[in-house]
Formats: C-alpha cells, structure tokens, sequence
C-alpha cells in the first residue's frame, strides 16, 4: 500500500538514499532541507520515481519553520503516515572534546538533537491522523560505543536513542510506532566526507576504522535506508522502541 512520507534533511546523504527507495517502492515521498538548489535537484528525481513526490525548504534546527515545512509536507501529500528523520549535521567533523569550542559544543548538541527530534513533535498530529503512524529516526553507533572525537557526537545520539524509546511508549495509544537506525561510518553520506576533513585527526583514526569491518568495507547508504524502509513498513507493525545498528559487525552490544 503505498504511503504518505516525509523525510527531514532528505535531499542529501542518507535522508536521500531513504526517500528515493521509499520512492522507488512506490510511496508518495517529501523531502525537506535548508539549501534550495540541491532539495530541488532531489525532488526531481523523487518525482521521476514516484509522481508526485517533492521538496519543502525549510530548516528542522528551526522550530517555526520546520514546522511550517511539516505542515506544507502533510498538506500536499494528503496527510503523513511516515516520517524519517535524518539529516541535521553539524559542519564540523569528529574532533577530541578539549579541542572544541564552548560555542561548538553548544552548536553540537542543539543541531544533532533539535533538529531531529522537532520534526517529530510537529508530525505527531498527522501521524495521529493516519491511524498506522510510523516514525524512524536516525542516530549513530557512537551513541553505544565510545569513540574517540565524538564525544558530543555520541552523547547528541545517546538522546535519540532514549527519545526513541520514550515516544514509543507515549504514542502507542495513538498507533504510532517509533524507532530509530544507527549509523556506523557510512559511505555516499555527509558524514563521510566530514569524517574525513581533518587529516590531523579524523583521517588518521577512521581510516583505520574502514580496514576493521568484517566484511571488508564500510556500509553504504543505500544499505542503511533498506532498515529504515523495513522499519517504516507494515512488516515492522509489531517493531517499536527499538534501535537497529547498520554497522557492518564493526561493534556489537550497547544499549
């Protein structure tokens, strides 16, 4: 059955590998993002794959306008039964804790939590209205397992994690699941490029992170947005509260 569905910072990284399979599956898709060139570009190919699908600019950090975008995204898809949360990076890549600024710090948490999470609290009346609602944020692995450099990385995703088993519980009695994907370090994703901006630290110590993955790389995008289909799908109506690591068997257990 095809559905309605919003992806938040879906016009780049793996908000978009998530809306163009959600697209190519035959779901009505929006896509929301701050630049207006690359979410136009996005809703083009969204509409080539699915008819109808299209781009909402607006900034999720914001809480006025990614409201208003939540709005605009439910209003001409005809209501919402899916929202992903992705996208909501910080332009500065992993780096040890003593070497950031207070204001990096601040911008850190207020980025990587606030706008993943404010999209929801505007989509929740819309979810509430499908009567199948279904919520799928993305997070990251550093949020169970330490990593040096990021420290505030881990503890914004950490956030998400526990919200994701909050909300599960306050929205089942209106049929709304949540869940939430983590991310290791993925290809074809933002975070990838940024990860690997910093030759003095970041390069040094993911690139030997990339050599430990049993299978022999590190996932793709692509990858990550089949669990966050099958999370969104009917398949996963008895699925909520829960987080799914896609990380290759780089690291196992957590919380």
């Amino acid at each position: 059955m095809s559905k309605a569905v919003l992806v938040t910072g879906g016009s780049a990284g793996a908000g978009f590998a998530v809306a163009k399979l959600m697209a190519s599956q035959g779901h009505r898709v929006a896509v929301t993002g701050r630049s207006a060139e690359t979410g136009a570009a996005a809703g083009q190919v969204l509409d080539a794959l699915s008819p109808g699908s299209f781009f909402v600019q607006g900034d999720a950090v914001d809480a006025a306008q990614g409201a208003a975008a939540v709005a605009e995204a439910a209003r001409r898809l005809g209501g919402l039964d899916v929202l992903v949360s992705a996208g909501a990076q910080t332009p500065l890549g992993p780096l040890p804790f003593e070497q950031m600024t207070p204001a990096q710090i601040e911008e850190g948490f207020r980025i990587r939590v606030m706008g993943r999470i404010l999209p929801v609290h505007a989509a929740i009346p819309f979810l509430r209205q499908s009567g199948h609602g279904a919520v799928v944020l993305l997070t990251t692995d550093a949020a169970r397992h330490p990593t040096p450099g990021e420290s505030v990385i881990g503890a914004s995703g950490a956030a998400i994690i526990l919200l994701t088993k909050s909300l599960a519980r306050e929205l089942t009695r209106d049929k709304i699941r949540v869940n939430a994907v983590a991310l290791t370090i993925t290809s074809n994703t933002v975070g990838w490029e940024r990860m690997f901006a910093n030759p003095q630290f970041g390069n040094e110590l993911f690139a030997k992170a990339v050599t430990r993955f049993p299978s022999g790389r590190a996932p793709k995008a692509e990858e990550v947005a089949e669990a966050v289909a099958f999370l969104a799908g009917d398949g996963a109506g008895q699925i909520t509260g829960q987080t799914l690591s896609v990380n290759g068997g780089l690291s196992f257990g957590g919380w």
